[in-house]
């Protein structure tokens, strides 16, 4: 029997032998995560749809999956089971992607010591967790972070050529949202003369088709709010791609064949087809940060020079600034917890809601407490029965109708800037506000407008 100072001997030796690279980059992604997490006790509108959407029954959310959604359903399966196991709020909506983005910063380290060594493995996993947009999104209640985790640990897989395995993890992102499959594109210019790839990969685009073929149903009233790529996005791209480029000057060769097609066909790829279909948003393809991640890895791994510390450093006081900031309400477009208890403090019993526009409902789906003590005058049938996410509304003449019954409408809006629907439904809204009701107040919230009208001479 070993004494028990020959245990601890083994147990120290074991924990030297724990090389800083597998620990520290998924110790700062999480540390990093879980500050600020609850970002002020604010969550915003896709955040609501995820926390709405979890916590309907099983079956009412199968239900919704085939008529919208569909390419996020996985994900909204797994979120039904987190809240099931444990209601812990905006932390259990938020936490799956902490964890997922510490995973995913432990495996930019894992493919980058495979082709760079430990020092590379260190910075690049360091570096991964550190970027801001990772950051945003490691605090986001949707499936970006995890889907980057899929993506980041297939690429791994694919240079260890367990190609089952690397199947299975690939396809578990594309499930998680269907873009993922773009990252197939920059693994063949590492792997397509394999065989076991080439295998892979069509199964992979195979066992994906019932998704596609499900969402591409959906696409017009999924995506239909997506407009082309802006020059920001065109420039965010630019500085992107010049900043790959740069750093995979010099960098290891093996490296550079696995991460600069990562960081830039991906996005590249995305933008240029949504010259044709608009379908880009920039965490659509999160996972190509990773390729960045591991350019700037091997680089400083390598530098022999103190300028590109310098570098660094330099871009340490705004990454810290904006850091600080995604830690904040105004970091997200609004703020449906806020647009909640701004309501809360102006409704009265009775009080009719209109919605303006009407997929704004889901300003108040996630805090039923405000919302089942007002009359949804528009409303024809709720999410759940019609199997939506904000329901569905009455005519434009059955609203005016509606409206002609109230004295008093809480009113949810757009800011002033954002432009005005042109349905039918919504001009009858604001034609109706217009001609039979004095505007009593009107709030700004984060992202919203909270008005209050009421018939003339009731705003006292």
């Amino acid at each position: 029997m070993e004494s028990p100072y020959r245990d601890r001997q083994h147990l120290e030796a074991a924990i030297r032998r724990i090389a800083p690279w597998r620990v520290l980059p998924p110790l700062l992604a999480a540390a990093l995560g879980v500050w600020g997490l609850p970002r002020e006790g604010s969550m915003w509108r896709d955040e609501s749809v995820t926390w709405q959407v979890a916590h309907r029954p099983l079956g009412q959310l199968w239900e919704l999956l085939g008529q919208v959604d569909a390419v996020h359903g996985l994900y909204y399966l797994l979120m039904h089971g987190a809240f099931l196991a444990w209601d812990g709020g905006l932390w259990t909506l938020r936490l799956p992607s902490v964890a997922a983005t510490a995973l995913a910063a432990a495996g930019v380290a894992a493919v980058a010591h495979r082709l760079a060594g430990e020092r590379a493995a260190l910075v690049a996993g360091l570096a991964y967790a550190a970027l801001p947009p990772v950051q945003m999104y490691a605090q986001e209640g949707r499936s970006y972070a995890l889907v980057a985790a899929a993506v980041v640990w297939a690429t791994y897989l694919m240079l260890r050529e367990r190609w089952t395995a690397y199947a299975a993890v690939l396809l578990l992102g594309c499930w998680l949202h269907e873009f993922a499959v773009l990252a197939l594109l920059a693994h063949a210019f590492t792997a397509r003369r394999s065989r076991g790839w080439r295998w892979s990969a069509a199964a992979v685009v195979v066992l994906l088709l019932p998704l596609a073929l499900v969402s591409a149903r959906q696409a017009q009233q999924q995506l239909g709010w997506l407009g082309r790529p802006s020059w920001q996005d065109w420039t965010a791209y630019g500085v992107l791609a010049a900043a790959a480029l740069l750093l995979a000057r010099g960098a290891p060769r093996d490296l550079v064949r696995v991460a600069l097609p990562l960081a830039l066909l991906p996005p590249g790829l995305l933008m240029a087809v949504s010259l044709l279909h608009p379908w880009y948003v920039d965490r659509y393809v999160l996972y190509a940060l990773a390729g960045l991640a591991l350019l700037a890895g091997a680089r400083l791994a390598a530098a022999r020079h103190w300028w590109p510390w310098l570098v660094v450093a330099a871009l340490l006081v705004p990454f810290g600034w904006w850091s600080a900031w995604l830690r904040t309400p105004q970091s997200r477009k609004d703020d449906v917890l806020a647009v909640a208890a701004a309501v809360r403090e102006r409704a009265r019993p009775g009080d009719a809601v209109l919605f303006m526009p009407s997929r704004r409902r889901e300003w108040l789906l996630s805090s039923p407490g405000a919302y089942e003590g007002l009359r949804d005058v528009a409303l024809a049938r709720s999410p759940a029965a019609s199997r939506s996410l904000q329901g569905t509304e009455l005519t434009a003449e059955r609203i005016r109708a509606a409206l002609a019954g109230a004295d008093r409408v809480i009113a949810l809006q757009d800011p002033e800037d954002q432009p005005l629907d042109p349905y039918p439904a919504e001009a009858a809204k604001r034609a109706a506000l217009a001609s039979g009701f004095d505007l009593c107040s009107a709030t700004g919230v984060r992202g919203a407008r909270v008005t209050v009208y009421a018939r003339p001479g009731g705003c006292g």
